[in-house]
């Protein structure tokens, strides 16, 4: 029989139900915030070595003696370059410094540290030298040679860094943050240098957002008696005072300290919509240095100590101290009390008993049902402060949620997650178990790395946020699910323990079902990169100083690859581990009819580079060179018999798939394989015969746009290509030597764009904002630096994007009046003489058109409306040219498009201000509306839109958003009546404010507008956090019986839509329903005597049952109750004892219009522990009423009650049936 398939377009295939075609899949990814934190484990004290500075002098000494200068001399081996035993030595005890908080208190107590500096000073100095000492030698050296010594000197460079920044430096900020008491005691060093660990690691995390940022520190004591002693101290300061002000229950805010015991919290907070990067972090030192009451506190021995920190990306929720993460489960329905004298919030869980509870969270990604969660939980009574507006707050209400119900706090929190819907990734700490960590990640966009440590766990977002503490971690996994194909088992918890460690005995894992996940050995990966690779140093973006580190990254390249003698020979450097020797004897014997330049993305575009230089060398040879994709060549090219063709596979990391597989299977057909590679012993470097390393073979790119390892894999493919030529002898040495002095010249003339990058700056600016549809062209071989500016600018700019031949887009379509880059520098003179038409051409159909052209060339200047110059060069570095001023050009675009954004969150914050302060003097909508204070608000930021868009400046965002805000500005300030925007937006309003829909309207222009350059989200990714999405109808029987009838969860209270989700865990099968129509109810929704009911529409089981309802009857009994009281009904019916579900259906007021009933089968084999969740509130009434007697409660009571019993009983009837098997207590 043949298979019926679906076909599904667009779709997330996590969606779909198969078996299915998903063409152009889509997944939401998300990469908006940053988190991090640390959890330090109990240890003994280990025995500290004093003489570790000298053994590290001793084998600095040999190391700066083994340099290149020794080796010229004859003193050295080639092996013995900077002495690798003493290389080894200085990596091992540096590395051990940095890993033990003891030993570095230790030496920084005494003139160690002064030592230590002095050592870090003299290997800069040697290292320095020893690289220009290489560049300037490098010739004398073989390739093979070659690349060991770099290696060996990249060693020492990661070393040198390690000393001066991750040890000496950091010694400087733990002692800012400290003070002198740190010199006193190691264990309040430690503390202050995982504080600083945190702030380094949310230093490096801010790319990813950073309008707000949060620090909160947990310890408890590890003497009963501190806590009095601490409050001595603080008297004798004269600090109490604040100390207890500070404790005062309340939502999380800069300075907040809670305590419960010997457990203590300190947070701190700062936010700001628009910034400069470390801004944040520098408020946050600033605070915690000058915090007298935590150093008082970390001064006390602690037996636990854990720190959490995040940095934001705000979307959902205004940008604010109180909605900046960490935040806390504090609610405003329980008064405050004190505990032992200090204020608090006393909160009584069946599991932990009563206590100032208190839990903590931080998220990246997004709750998409918190609306949904949080009003269920405000239906149950639990109020939570209306100025937090933060989707987070959800998390602590939810764990909190499943607390009062019984639960310990990993099973709270466990449940809580799994209601979430949306990527996120969530790290939450609580007082009730204070050495523990739960860190919580699900779907994709969002990750969370654990770093093994000898004295802890630091986790991080991001493996740069770890990697200065270790290289060694544990990626969660919240994308692959257990049991494959069942979403229930998607998701993965760690929790991190302070008892159980160093190493994975520390971490306690499963999946989002509570299923145990075993770690191993296979589990634990070691991070590529180190903190020397992620400094940023003064600039804004990674991407920019990629970009200006591009003609190093060449020169490198370039390193001892060939020597020119002084009669114009040419001699290659590339020995056998770059090209073996069996490659070079098939070309020279013309075995070889193919080379294949391969590679993927951008690598796919600097393989076309290399293939049409190459193509050009050996045009006189036997040889036919083709540039493809890798997954081409996998997928349609590869022939049984592939002997006669070398496959050139160009890759950053060594690790793409698609380039790495095609690489496999060339190779078992017989394929020559040559790597052109970044990264030593990355993957790829074992499947090839040779490998030609660009830059020092460790050239790191932080940013997600690929740049400087572009130009350098471009050029390492021209040296190549050369080499062929030589090999093949279709081209002279002479013509070999002048290409390669041109290569040469590339780094100073690339340095000549990069110093001319404000004039680059000017012409993208303002352009780019007023035109909606780009395009970049190219002709000859300028095409593929069109191709990769394309890529460029669609990454950093969030645009469809088409690079076309320059004298093709006259074309295709003009009629969209784009923006076009031409790609016209190092054109022949004939070919420059069409581009001027076309240029012409473009103009006249109302193009915006930037031209890239030679120094010198000035006919583009009347005819396009900017220019930009670079210098004169021809085939074949007119492509890093293009391109180069291309990348610049895109990077300022994406600025230019993001402060636009800036500009709208700084409005919207402004906003969120006013609109606070409304609701705490319990405004009405028309006085928010008469206020004069939101009036000049809006008047001052509507003269900068009104000018925006008079200037076409925001082509960039969707002409509904940019109608909406004008339209609500007005509405916002009362120039319309408010009764025309409740009508005009009735479909889209999410209240009846105008400023509330203005303040969501800006969030989209916020959303559309950001491009956060190093983060990048391509193509099918949401744009920011927290994006709204329709929402869609739960699964399971009860709400299909929904779907069929026509009705949404908007139906149903959304308590109810959690009540009926948890009940369908205990339904075996709906057998059939009964639907009814709710007649005569008053205003408010509420039955009168003239109140009636009737069938509407019965099926299954229901059908030919007779009713007093087959026509209009009076409504009454139970039916009545559920109308009145608007809660779902579930147990059994009153006249024939089956087992129903009934739902009260509301209609667009809010008020009941009609019932349904569901004639179910419950399923009786279900356990206690489900029987509990099934039951809900009712199962804490059940306990308490129990508890009453003195009767300490047993989930085993449940186990011989059927759950129709359960639900549809009161507490009172279920307690006598249970006093009933145990006996009477009164009796």
């Amino acid at each position: 029989m043949p298979r019926s398939w679906n076909v599904f377009i667009g779709k997330d295939p996590r969606t779909v139900t198969g078996p299915a075609i998903v063409f152009f899949p889509v997944q939401d990814t998300l990469c908006c915030c940053g988190l991090a934190g640390f959890v330090c484990i109990r240890r003994a004290e280990a025995h500290l070595d004093m003489r570790i500075t000298d053994r590290i002098a001793r084998a600095v000494d040999t190391v700066c003696a083994g340099g290149v200068s020794a080796l010229i001399a004859g003193k050295i081996p080639k092996q013995s370059y900077l002495g690798p035993e003493s290389l080894h030595t200085i990596g091992e005890e540096v590395s051990r410094i940095k890993r033990d908080t003891d030993l570095q208190h230790a030496l920084g107590c005494g003139r160690s540290l002064l030592r230590l500096t002095e050592l870090s000073e003299r290997l800069k100095t040697f290292v320095d030298s020893e690289d220009a000492a290489l560049e300037k030698e490098a010739r004398r050296y073989g390739s093979g040679d070659l690349e060991a010594m770099t290696s060996s000197l990249v060693a020492l460079k990661d070393i040198t860094w390690t000393l001066r920044e991750d040890i000496i430096r950091n010694y400087e900020r733990i002692l800012g943050l400290a003070g002198e008491m740190m010199y006193e005691d190691s264990g309040y060093y430690g503390r202050f240098q995982k504080i600083n660990a945190c702030l380094n690691a949310l230093d490096r995390l801010e790319v990813r957002g950073r309008d707000s940022a949060g620090l909160q520190v947990m310890v408890q004591f590890e003497k009963a008696g501190s806590m009095q002693s601490l409050r001595h101290a603080l008297a004798q300061q004269g600090l109490l005072e604040s100390f207890m002000a500070r404790c005062r229950p309340s939502d999380l805010m800069n300075g907040s300290i809670h305590l419960s015991g010997t457990v203590l919290t300190f947070t701190y907070k700062t936010a700001q919509v628009t910034g400069k990067l470390g801004e944040n972090t520098a408020k946050l030192r600033r605070y915690i240095s000058e915090d007298a009451v935590l150093k008082e506190t970390l001064a006390h021995r602690c037996s636990t100590e854990t720190f959490l920190t995040h940095t934001r990306w705000a979307s959902v929720g205004a940008i604010n101290e109180i909605n900046c993460h960490p935040v806390n489960s504090h609610t405003v329905d329980i008064p405050p009390g004190e505990e032992n004298g200090i204020p608090a919030v006393m909160k009584e869980y069946p599991f932990y008993g009563k206590g100032a509870w208190t839990i903590s969270a931080v998220l990246n990604g997004d709750i998409d049902n918190h609306h949904v969660l949080r009003g269920a939980i405000g239906e149950g009574g639990v109020s939570a402060s209306p100025d937090v507006t933060t989707d987070t707050k959800t998390i602590p209400l939810m764990v909190e949620h499943y607390l009062y119900q019984g639960h310990d706090l990993k099973e709270s929190f466990r449940r809580a997650v799994c209601d979430f819907e949306g990527s996120h990734a969530v790290a939450m700490g609580s007082n009730m178990e204070p050495g523990k960590v739960f860190l919580a990640q699900k779907g994709s966009g969002q990750t969370i790395y654990v770093g093994l440590l000898d004295d802890g766990y630091m986790f991080a977002s991001e493996v740069y946020g770890l990697v200065e503490e270790t290289r060694r971690f544990v990626k969660m996994d919240g994308e692959t699910p257990r049991v494959p194909g069942d979403p229930a088992t998607l998701g993965q918890l760690f929790i991190l323990h302070d008892d159980r460690g160093p190493g994975l005995g520390g971490i306690e894992a499963m999946s989002y079902d509570g299923h145990p996940l075993i770690l191993g050995d296979r589990d634990v990966s070691f991070a590529q990169i180190t903190t020397r690779d992620i400094d940023r140093g003064e600039h804004p973006h990674f991407l920019i100083k990629e970009i200006l580190d591009a003609p190093s990254s060449i020169r490198k390249t370039l390193r001892g690859k060939y020597f020119i003698s002084e009669g114009r020979g040419v001699v290659f450097n590339l020995d056998e581990g770059v090209v073996d020797g069996r490659t070079r004897e098939d070309l020279r014997q013309g075995r070889i009819r193919n080379i294949f330049v391969v590679g993927q993305g951008t690598a796919a575009v600097a393989a076309a580079a290399v293939a049409e230089a190459m193509a050009v060398y050996l045009r006189t040879a036997p040889v036919r060179v083709h540039a493809r994709k890798s997954s081409d060549l996998s997928g349609f090219l590869l022939d049984d018999d592939m002997s006669d063709t070398i496959v050139i596979a160009i890759t950053q990391s060594g690790t793409t798939t698609d380039t790495n597989r095609a690489v496999s299977m060339a190779r078992l057909r017989g394929a020559r394989l040559i790597a052109i590679v970044n990264r030593r012993q990355s993957d790829i470097t074992t499947k090839v015969d040779g490998v030609f390393y660009t830059s020092d073979g460790r050239d790191i790119e932080m940013s997600v746009a690929s740049t400087k390892a572009f130009y350098s894999q471009i050029v390492a493919g021209y040296v190549l290509a050369l080499f062929f030529a030589q090999l093949l002898k279709t081209m002279p040495d002479e013509a070999i030597a002048r290409d390669i002095e041109t290569l040469e010249d590339a780094p100073d003339l690339m340095m000549r764009v990069i110093r001319g990058r404000d004039a680059i700056r000017k012409s993208a600016w303002n352009l780019v904002r007023r035109k909606q549809y780009w395009a970049v062209v190219g002709s000859g071989i300028n095409k593929v630096a069109s191709d990769e500016v394309r890529i460029k600018l669609s990454e950093l700019c969030y645009k469809t994007i088409s690079s076309d031949v320059i004298e093709d887009k006259k074309h295709i379509d003009l009629s969209s009046e784009p923006l076009i880059l031409v790609c016209a520098a190092g054109s022949p003179e004939i070919v420059i003489d069409d581009i001027v038409k076309d240029v012409a051409i473009f103009k006249a159909h109302a193009a915006t058109v930037v031209v890239i052209t030679d120094e010198g060339e000035d006919r583009f200047d009347g005819i396009s409306d900017a220019v930009v110059r670079v210098p004169r060069a021809g085939f074949p570095l007119s492509v890093i040219f293009n391109t180069l001023a291309g990348h610049l050009w895109g990077y300022y675009a994406a600025c230019s498009l993001d402060e636009l954004a800036s500009t709208m969150k700084g409005f919207r914050t402004s906003l969120a201000e006013i609109t606070r302060g409304h609701q705490s003097r319990e405004y009405t909508v028309y006085e928010s509306i008469a206020d004069r204070e939101l009036h000049r608000a809006i008047d001052t930021y509507a003269a900068e839109f009104k000018r925006w868009r008079a200037r076409g400046e925001l082509a960039s965002m969707s002409n509904e958003v940019a109608s909406d805000i004008a339209l609500l500005f007005k509405y916002a300030k009362g120039k319309l009546p408010v009764e025309d925007f409740w009508m005009e937006f009735e479909d889209r309003r999410v209240s009846s404010s105008p400023i509330d829909m203005l303040d969501l309207t800006l969030k989209r222009a916020v959303d559309e507008l950001s491009r956060p350059v190093d983060a990048i989200r391509h193509q099918a990714k949401t744009v920011t956090v927290g994006t709204s999405r329709k929402t869609e109808t739960p699964r399971g029987p009860v709400f299909e019986v929904f779907g069929e009838l026509g009705f949404t969860p908007e139906s149903i209270r959304a308590k109810d839509v959690l009540t009926l989700k948890k009940l369908q865990s205990a339904i075996d099968r709906v057998n059939g329903y009964t639907l009814y129509e709710v007649e005569g109810l008053d205003e408010d929704g509420m039955p009168t005597e003239d109140s009636t009911l009737a069938i509407v529409k019965r099926m299954g089981s229901a059908t030919g049952m007779t009713s007093r309802y087959d026509r209009p009857a009076p409504l009454k009994g139970t039916k009545n109750t559920i109308v009145r009281t608007r809660k779902v009904y579930a147990g059994t019916g009153r006249s024939d004892d089956a087992s129903i579900v009934i739902i009260p259906i509301q209609g667009p007021r809010r008020i009941i219009t009609h019932l349904l009933l569901l004639q179910v089968d419950f399923d009786e084999r279900i356990g206690t522990e489900q029987k509990k969740d099934v039951m809900g509130v009712k199962t804490n009434d059940l306990m308490n009423l129990i508890n009453e007697y003195n009767i300490p409660w047993k989930d085993a009571y449940l186990e011989g009650l059927a759950v129709k019993f359960l639900l549809g009983e009161d507490v009172e009837v279920i307690k006598n049936r249970i006093f009933e098997q145990i006996g009477n207590p009164a009796e």
